[in-house]
């Protein structure tokens, strides 16, 4: 088995280009550790160290700071903040984030279609038959690279830009974090999406399409049932991004667990800052749980 092994290893291809880039790779990574003032050493000063353990004093429940840990003292205090503005703050975020994601997955999805080489033509999946007229064929590929571009300049533009433009126009509501996330992330999934169906196997639209079938009849029949585990998958990993997205957002003065985060940390309230953290972190494990559950239907569907 040994020699085998070494026989393997002594026949491997050798790709000169690749050994290359490898050890250029290796050697950057060295240059930037030596001229990139990175001193390991530095983060274990004894004023890191008085840092950390102050804030991990201060990451404790008010009632508890400077006292013995009591899981009903820390429940009280969470159930306040909870119950004063967590719990809103919580579903702002979460109907920030789904409103913008449905709206992205409407969007894309239709979007996506004109978006697809194979499907925005004159003749999608049907090989052979009359050529179609050329003032056709250059609408189809108008409408192709038009939908595309406008796809790149969606997602070329970053949440934040989008949401600092929109609170001018709307005013310091909802709406604007809504937009912003839905114009960004229509921009992403329209091109995800698009990319599912051109990797598609044409066997099951092509014989819809040999059997008369038109395009609204082949996206229901056949690109649908085909595509919509990947989208599904493409959808939930969005909308996990989109909840941090939108808790970020929150800080620029909209109601969500963005802006508590900005006000605790504004007060140095950092158990408040830490609790709020937390808030989010279990919103998006609800999230992922529910992306498991639903591909799982799918699948087995």
């Amino acid at each position: 088995m040994n020699d085998v092994l070494r026989q393997l290893y002594r026949d491997r291809p050798r790709r000169p280009f690749v050994i290359w880039s490898v050890r250029a790779f290796l050697l950057l990574i060295a240059a930037s550790w030596m001229w990139g003032d990175f001193h390991p050493g530095k983060f274990f000063d004894d004023r890191r160290a008085a840092n950390l353990e102050r804030f991990l004093g201060e990451i404790r429940p008010w009632p508890l700071q400077g006292q013995e840990w009591d899981w009903g003292v820390a429940a009280n205090w969470a159930w306040d903040r909870w119950h004063a503005n967590g719990a809103e703050a919580l579903i702002a975020t979460c109907a920030i984030s789904l409103a913008a994601m449905v709206g992205a997955a409407f969007w894309g999805g239709l979007l996506s279609l004109l978006a697809a080489r194979n499907f925005a033509r004159p003749r999608p999946f049907l090989a052979g038959g009359r050529q179609p007229v050329r003032a056709t064929v250059w609408t189809w590929r108008l409408c192709l690279g038009l939908t595309r571009s406008l796809l790149v300049f969606l997602r070329s533009v970053p949440e934040y830009v989008w949401a600092f433009l929109l609170l001018g126009l709307l005013g310091p509501t909802a709406w604007p974090l809504v937009l912003a996330l839905l114009f960004h992330n229509t921009g992403i999934l329209g091109k995800l999406t698009a990319e599912v169906i051109e990797n598609t196997e044409a066997k099951a639209p092509g014989a819809l399409r040999a059997l008369g079938a038109g395009r609204l009849q082949i996206v229901a029949g056949g690109l649908f049932p085909l595509t919509l585990p990947r989208f599904l998958l493409y959808f939930f990993y969005r909308w996990e991004t989109c909840v941090r997205e939108a808790t970020v957002l929150g800080m620029l003065g909209i109601s969500s667990l963005g802006y508590l985060l900005m006000e605790a940390r504004a007060r140095n309230r950092y158990d408040e800052l830490f609790f709020y953290i937390l808030l989010g972190a279990l919103l998006v494990l609800a999230g992922d749980l529910v992306s498991a559950l639903v591909r799982r239907v799918v699948r087995r569907a």
